[in-house]
């Protein structure tokens, strides 16, 4: 597998956005839109030379979109490889990839928001802990921020306060989102059509400043859903899991 870094220069015409072909589609124009704004801060999407879900994006932690306390890390985004592209190393290429590019710009390590347990949309515990990351802190309910120092010097990472037990003080469902994550484009519209038709209080909140989602509730912000305070889930919900969790709710 052939390493492609995209950039402003070649955003345009890479395919970057998991299975999503179509360059006119919502969620590639949003996420295409977000990523060229982002290049300038010293994001790096790195991916395989085929389409598909293959590859790893990150950024300096001090601009990451994330409530984390990492001076002198490199954050990673998003890592992901699935379909007929897992079993042949190319994770591993993706991640010795970054690790190297990350040292040669003086960082002091890696961190990435993981789970427990594999959660959707959250990086995998188990491989990261196979790769030698190590875990930094917790939040409730299931979020570990895991790191992999370059040296043993190097501070640890940590949640800040806000989020080591995510809640709000609105009722009603609240979601917070951004689009560093393309599937929101298109699934948040979604989802505020169904409570809108069925009359549920419901509120979309997108971060629009890498400010804003560093003081977040939630760890996750590209997508965390609250209900009457309490925090629900970080999976992005198609239609028929909202309105299933709606009947859970007894609406």
């Amino acid at each position: 597998m052939e390493i492609i870094t995209v950039t402003k220069d070649n955003l345009e015409k890479e395919h970057i956005c998991c299975a999503i072909s179509n360059n006119k589609d919502c969620q590639v124009v949003a996420k295409k839109s977000w990523l060229a704004e982002r290049f300038d801060e010293g994001l790096v999407f790195k991916k395989g030379d085929m389409r598909g879900k293959c590859f790893i994006e990150y950024i300096p932690a001090e601009k990451a979109w994330s409530p984390i306390k990492a001076d002198g890390y490199m954050y990673i985004d998003c890592f992901w490889v699935s379909g007929q592209l897992k079993g042949h190393g190319n994770s591993n290429i993706l991640l010795e990839e970054c690790i190297k590019d990350s040292k040669e710009k003086g960082k002091r390590g890696l961190v990435v928001l993981s789970s427990k347990k594999k959660m959707p949309f959250l990086s995998d515990g188990k491989y990261l802990r196979y790769k030698g990351f190590q875990l930094a802190d917790t939040a409730e309910p299931f979020y570990e921020l895991m790191y992999l120092p370059f040296d043993n010097s190097a501070d640890k990472p940590c949640f800040k306060e806000s989020v080591k037990s995510p809640k709000i003080k609105e009722d009603g469902f609240v979601l917070y989102y951004t689009h560093q994550c393309p599937f929101t484009a298109k699934y948040v519209p979604l989802i505020e059509a169904v409570a809108k038709e069925k009359g549920i209080p419901f509120k979309a909140i997108k971060f629009e400043t890498a400010q804003q989602a560093q003081n977040a509730n939630a760890p996750f912000t590209s997508y965390s859903l609250f209900f009457n305070g309490e925090f629900v889930t970080n999976e992005i919900l198609s239609e028929k899991k909202f309105e299933k969790l709606i009947a859970e709710k007894s609406f």
